[in-house]
């Protein structure tokens, strides 16, 4: 359990990394800094580890929704990974070459993976898969009584929100936005410890 509640506050932390190092703009230069790498490198670890925290709540509940958050959660993940890779670490080359070479049209390149029909499909329906799975682990933890009732929900609205902060008007709403899945990890992390400390109470055992 140890594993799972840093799980999720590393998850939490990261998300927050994500926005908060990510350069603002999406031309040449920010894509072609190093910040720009760490910050998506940052997401894809979150949504890695997200799916490894969701396995262990359902270890501690062992019931059929949580199981079915897991399943979803991991296709989630599996389907968002390769466009943020892309993104990552292929519009970060492309935007190096862009600015060495003088040729701004390399970055039509860019646009053109961004808004690739599949890739955007991928994207989408990874990122909402993401948020049904973690509404569905928040439902089962609400149900089980192991945890406290709300202790799943910030993290559930935060990926909930996922799709929708990217139409954000002004970047600190995305970090807002990863202010608040990062509130719902930690939270859940210590959910998570408290519930294993008064486990061991009851067991007569150290948590």
């Amino acid at each position: 359990m140890k594993l799972t509640q840093a799980a999720y506050a590393i998850t939490g932390v990261l998300f927050l990394v994500y926005p908060a190092v990510r350069p603002s703009g999406d031309d040449a230069v920010a894509m072609s800094t190093t910040a720009w790498v760490f910050g998506h490198l940052a997401a894809m670890i979150g949504f890695i580890l997200l799916g490894l925290a969701a396995l262990g709540i359902h270890q501690l509940l062992k019931d059929r929704l949580s199981l079915r958050a897991t399943v979803v959660t991991w296709i989630g993940a599996g389907l968002t990974l390769p466009y943020y890779g892309a993104e990552d670490f292929g519009l970060h080359v492309i935007a190096k070459r862009a600015l060495r070479d003088d040729t701004p049209a390399l970055m039509e390149l860019a646009t053109e993976f961004r808004f690739d029909g599949l890739a955007v499909t991928m994207f989408a329906l990874g990122l909402a898969l993401l948020g049904v799975g973690t509404v569905m682990t928040a439902v089962a933890v609400w149900r089980s009584g192991t945890l406290p009732a709300w202790s799943a929900v910030p993290l559930a609205v935060g990926f909930a929100l996922f799709i929708p902060q990217f139409f954000a008007p002004i970047y600190a709403v995305r970090i807002a936005h990863g202010a608040l899945i990062a509130v719902g990890g930690v939270w859940l992390a210590i959910a998570l410890a408290r519930g294993r400390s008064k486990a061991g109470l009851k067991a007569g055992v150290p948590a």
